[in-house]
């Protein structure tokens, strides 16, 4: 594993980040605080995003869990605003999302940015209805492998899958494999952000990148100029 940033300490290699999990009434409670602990361990600041404000409740199969107080309705959050997403599972929890106009554009947001996505079970319900499984090899629960299929994506299965910055797993099971994968994933994302900002300081985009454009071919410019 690369080594963190000299400001990033490697025990919390998420330190300074902020992840954003979306879930609302019916999400799975165990796939909803595992990772979320997880990411706490690692550093990260979480904000559980829901539909509304207030409190979602959490369930354990078919038996209601914990109530969970909400840090920001979706209507009031911006992809911009986080650097990864989270979307736990449960069966309730991802049908209620994904049938919401907001939610859906908020995890289409976070696609189109190419920031890192962490789903479990039917959390990538959500995903399909984003247009976000195009192309994508993932997997989840068992019953959502036609959805994934029909929306253009590659179903397996597997305890956990990674697909570029798209980490998916299919249980509570697979919960110790996911957290793993999804914390190295996230970081590795963020690695790579500081990389293109330190690129992007080196060569400003108004200014040439070394090399035949910058060097020689301005010479022989100059030369024709001067002729």
């Amino acid at each position: 594993m690369p080594d963190a940033p000299p400001d990033v300490p490697s025990a919390a290699p998420l330190a300074g980040r902020r992840v954003a999990v979306l879930a609302t009434d019916g999400v799975e409670q165990v796939e909803l605080t595992a990772p979320v602990d997880a990411l706490k361990a690692a550093g990260a600041t979480v904000e559980l995003v829901s539909l509304q404000a207030g409190e979602i409740q959490g369930v354990h199969h078919d038996d209601k869990g914990d109530r969970f107080p909400v840090d920001r309705a979706v209507a009031d959050a911006q992809a911009g605003d986080y650097d990864a997403l989270l979307v736990p599972g449960g069966v309730a929890n991802p049908d209620r999302l994904r049938a919401d106009a907001q939610a859906v554009a908020f995890v289409r947001a976070f696609a189109e940015r190419d920031k890192p996505i962490a789903a479990i079970c039917h959390g990538p319900w959500v995903l399909v209805e984003a247009d976000a499984v195009r192309g994508r090899t993932l997997t989840s629960w068992p019953s959502l492998k036609t959805d994934i299929t029909n929306a253009g994506g590659e179903w397996e299965d597997r305890e956990v899958v990674v697909d570029q910055k798209l980490v998916t797993s299919r249980k509570p099971d697979d919960l110790p494999a996911f957290c793993e994968r999804m914390v190295a994933t996230f970081q590795s994302a963020v690695e790579e952000r500081s990389l293109d900002r330190m690129v992007e300081q080196t060569f400003p985009a108004s200014d040439p990148l070394p090399g035949p454009t910058s060097t020689g071919a301005m010479a022989d410019q100059r030369a024709v100029a001067r002729s």
